[in-house]
């Protein structure tokens, strides 16, 4: 019902930024609340950010908190993250995720339905 493609990864200094860049199709955009999720090697999939459908409403892991901040621009079908400051440990694929319910546990993967393929984000030291 919603195809998910992340673009925007690459190879970064540490304390550099990236805008990583999540476009929708089907389903309706507006509808879904959207989530960036990460995993690095050997490690679980982890919570990131979440912008509610609206866009009035985010949520921040405090790892990232300060540094990252999720967006959507409706029109383009189209959620962002913006990675500031990062930093090695920012290192992993990064995912982008929708969920068709209101509420919920968000920072959980099992609470989406449609997760998008991953990019690539790597942060030198």
């Amino acid at each position: 019902q919603v195809q998910l493609v992340e673009s925007g990864g690459g190879l970064v200094q540490a304390g550099g930024s990236v805008r990583l860049s999540c476009a929708a199709s089907g389903g309706t955009f507006s509808s879904y609340a959207m989530g960036w999720f990460r995993q690095a090697p050997g490690k679980e999939r982890e919570f990131v950010a979440r912008i509610s459908s609206s866009g009035g409403a985010t949520f921040h892991a405090d790892s990232v908190k300060g540094r990252f901040t999720i967006s959507r621009d409706i029109t383009k079908k189209t959620v962002y993250l913006q990675m500031n400051n990062l930093k090695p440990e920012d290192t992993a694929v990064y995912y982008c995720a929708a969920d068709s319910r209101p509420g919920g546990t968000y920072w959980y993967t099992a609470e989406y339905d449609y997760w998008g393929q991953g990019t690539q984000v790597t942060v030198s030291s």
